[in-house]
């Protein structure tokens, strides 16, 4: 990781890396936790494999959806990694996605409390950086995944 470069969230999630991997690859558990609430994700396109699409809608009240995200999957390493890019777009074409071209990294490793969960989101400078976090990078993927340790918790707690 390069800090002038990249921003991170770690979390452990109290859930088997097996169920946080189901709910980055089922398109209707990722629904669940994609978006901070009360917006609404719809997923357009789910397909986790390398040079597959993630393609998701999002709504402010859940009648109206806009474009959230369009971008390719470059790594996936079942239940250890996923890296998707959205300087790419789910038809392979290089994009500059607004407001920010980003590459993230989640990686999943065993906890002795479930699953050590972390995201590296890489940017191509300094100022692309510093935007995402000035547009409210923490909050954001902090919620995000605040919400999906919550559906896979509850998940393992039934």
């Amino acid at each position: 990781m390069n800090p002038e470069l990249d921003l991170t969230v770690e979390r452990v999630i109290r859930a088997p890396r097996a169920a946080v991997w189901r709910a980055w690859t089922d398109p209707d558990r990722f629904a669940q936790w994609w978006v901070p609430a009360p917006a609404v994700c719809r997923v357009e396109r789910l397909d986790v494999r390398p040079g597959g699409a993630l393609v998701t809608r999002l709504s402010e009240d859940g009648v109206q959806f806009g474009p959230h995200l369009d971008a390719a999957f470059l790594v996936v390493d079942e239940l250890e990694r996923l890296v998707f890019t959205n300087a790419i777009d789910s038809t392979w074409r290089p994009v500059n996605p607004a407001p920010i071209a980003m590459t993230a990294e989640i990686a999943l490793a065993d906890h002795s409390d479930g699953t050590d969960y972390r995201i590296v989101v890489r940017h191509a400078d300094p100022a692309a950086r510093a935007l995402h976090e000035r547009l409210g990078f923490a909050d954001g993927w902090g919620t995000v995944t605040q919400q999906l340790a919550g559906v896979v918790e509850s998940e393992v707690a039934r």
